[in-house]
């Protein structure tokens, strides 16, 4: 049994392509035709077709998430973490196709992600704050801590790559054990919880990126806003892990 979709599916040279990447362009593609196919007749009268209401409701939850975490207006960011959020959700919720590894249960898809997320926040921070403004951030309250909130960025940045992939890829591993052993009910329900925990960990990636940006883009919620964010993300985990 393979604990990565990583392995070679084809290779010539030095060009490869391997599950992770096959199924990557399957979900982008999935979501480049979706969204032509939903956004080619938006109308703005009352009759309106079942893809843009869905549409919509998408848009405007995203949107109250965003205000609420970063306490602005959404704008400026709802087209990165939307992104995110859809690209992990639609990678995962594709796990019932059989056949189908979600490239999120790759540390490489998984780390490309955070990446995005680490140069976001820099860009998003000085775009609000000027370059010094932001570069101050790294010298409160104190210069003394500047390498500790340098070593704080890329650690936050491993963290974000190693929680999703632990997530995803644990459930997938989970569910090919249960299938040796219980090969009927068992593993219909691990793939109906994989669902929930898949929305929940694109969910909690997303308001995550969104903690960060808003923590380089507004000089009063500093260290202690991201903490009460992160808390609050905590608890709905653990709710999380009681229900189940």
């Amino acid at each position: 049994m393979d604990i990565s979709p990583d392995t070679p599916l084809w290779q010539w040279e030095w060009m490869l392509l391997n599950r992770t990447i096959l199924f990557t362009w399957l979900v982008m593609a999935i979501l480049v035709l979706g969204s032509w196919f939903v956004t080619r007749r938006l109308t703005s009268g009352p009759h309106i077709s079942r893809g843009q209401n869905l549409l919509e409701v998408l848009v405007l939850g995203l949107r109250d998430q965003i205000r609420e975490v970063s306490q602005q207006e959404p704008g400026p960011y709802m087209p990165f973490i939307g992104t995110l959020f859809l690209f992990i959700v639609t990678s995962n919720m594709l796990s019932i196709v059989p056949g189908y590894r979600a490239p999120t249960s790759s540390i490489s898809t998984t780390a490309a992600l955070a990446t995005c997320v680490f140069v976001a926040v820099p860009i998003y921070g000085i775009a609000h704050q000027g370059i010094g403004g932001y570069l101050k951030q790294y010298i409160r309250p104190s210069v003394l801590m500047l390498p500790f909130n340098v070593v704080g960025e890329f650690s936050r940045t491993l963290a974000l790559a190693v929680r999703l992939y632990g997530n995803i890829m644990s459930g997938s591993v989970i569910g090919a054990i249960l299938l040796g052993f219980v090969p009927l009910f068992v593993p219909i329900l691990m793939d109906a919880f994989g669902l929930l925990t898949g929305m929940i960990q694109a969910y909690i990636f997303a308001v995550l990126a969104m903690v960060y940006i808003a923590s380089a883009t507004q000089v009063n919620h500093g260290p202690e806003h991201t903490e009460d964010a992160q808390s609050g993300i905590s608890n709905t985990q653990s709710t999380h892990k009681e229900s189940s």
